[in-house]
């Protein structure tokens, strides 16, 4: 059975969503990142090695389920922060019986640079 995305042409195909979500650490980071969170703190709340939750989260921002979001902190230094970026997913079989994924995005992806600001100035 032939596999096809639903969504645009610049999105993951459906074998690295489904490769994500069969995936039980990326899961447990996906149900932490309601709110943006570093890498350090995703690595703690979901107990796992650091190498490990960059791994993850490689995977899952190339599935086009996560965003690496970018801030500035005090000294110019940069501040990667992740959130998901989507409310559901959907798979299932179009009419000419063809895997499909829906991702129904959500509504506010824009998280900016100055929402990851950790410091105000």
């Amino acid at each position: 059975m032939p596999l096809e995305f639903s969504s645009s042409g610049d999105t993951p195909d459906l074998e690295r969503i489904i490769g994500v979500l069969d995936d039980a650490d990326c899961r447990e980071i996906i149900s932490l990142l309601e709110a943006p969170k570093t890498v350090p703190e995703i690595a703690d709340e979901a107990e796992l090695p650091l190498s490990t939750t960059y791994r993850k989260l490689d995977r899952l921002t190339e599935a086009g389920i996560v965003e690496e979001t970018v801030g500035v902190r005090r000294g110019r230094h940069h501040k990667s922060r992740y959130v998901a970026t989507f409310d559901r997913i959907a798979i299932s079989l179009d009419p000419d019986r063809k895997l499909r994924a829906d991702i129904e995005r959500s509504i506010d992806q824009s998280l900016g640079i100055w929402s990851n600001a950790t410091e105000k100035f």
